[in-house]
């Protein structure tokens, strides 16, 4: 990991209370691909959040990253990796009233680009059903905040069950994300995706998947909730990130599905960017 920014101090409204959000960027040789919907989406969750911040700040701090980043490319690294973007209220005092004016802190960081086995890619993910369950929380539903605690307890439940992947369901038992991934299903000729009005991340990947790719297989999106049970009805499934692109979803518990023709195309074309 390669710091780009100061240690974050001990007082930092982030560090206490998980007060900001954050975006985790894909860089390939000299440019990021998504960056757009990346600061697009840090924007408005800062803005929902009170924050202030600017596009030519986080435009900044991604400048300064592909140079470090050119810089590992000339010793030999590798042209993929990952730019991490941290932004928080900035330091204040004790108690949760955040101090005026506040000074917002953005904190950067680089880290090599996390390899799955290509296996998962060509033959699916094996999921478990996490039970822990997603807050409903329309205020906070969408964003990246910094309050990720559901998902590493659910993702501690994937390490111990050695599953690859858990399936995150809201309060009700509606399916709503895996613990680092957006769900699909196609159904015949439609793609489904929950919807995240309540609770879940909106993933960069997914709006990729939503406005361009599935537009452009003449696939028609449905955006609602589903009951868990209608998965099995589905005829492929998959889970979806920025970094890790799109995976095939084989087994969840007794259930399990074909890898299947269009998420193999998906995943092609959402590559294609990074190439």
């Amino acid at each position: 990991m390669t710091l780009l920014w100061q240690s974050l101090p001990a007082d930092d409204r982030g560090l206490a209370y998980g007060d900001g959000c954050f975006e985790t960027v894909r860089l390939v040789a000299d440019s990021a691909p998504l960056w757009p919907r990346h600061r697009a989406r840090m924007l408005a969750g800062a803005e929902r959040l009170g924050i202030a911040t600017s596009a030519d700040a986080l435009d900044q701090a991604l400048r300064e990253a592909l140079v470090q980043h050119a810089r590992q490319l000339q010793q030999g690294g590798s042209p993929h990796a990952v730019f991490k973007l941290i932004l928080t209220r900035g330091s204040g005092g004790r108690g949760y009233a955040w101090p005026t004016p506040a000074t917002p802190r953005l904190l950067a960081s680089l880290h090599a680009l996390p390899l799955r086995p290509a296996s998962e890619y060509r033959e699916g993910l094996r999921i478990g059903l996490c039970q822990q369950r997603l807050a409903l929380q329309p205020a906070f539903a969408g964003l990246k905040h910094l309050n990720r605690l559901e998902q590493v307890m659910a993702r501690g439940e994937v390490q111990r069950a050695g599953w690859q992947e858990g399936l995150m369901c809201d309060m009700q038992g509606l399916p709503i994300e895996l613990t680092s991934m957006n769900l699909f299903a196609r159904f015949g000729e439609r793609l489904w995706t929950p919807d995240l009005a309540q609770c879940g991340v909106a993933g960069v990947a997914r709006s990729v998947i939503i406005e361009k790719l599935a537009v452009d297989q003449g696939l028609d999106v449905d955006i609602h909730a589903r009951p868990l049970s209608q998965l099995e009805s589905a005829d492929e499934v998959f889970a979806c990130n920025s970094v890790a692109g799109i995976l095939p979803v084989r087994t969840l518990m007794d259930r399990s599905w074909p890898v299947g023709d269009l998420t193999l195309a998906l995943q092609a074309r959402l590559e294609q960017l990074f190439e």
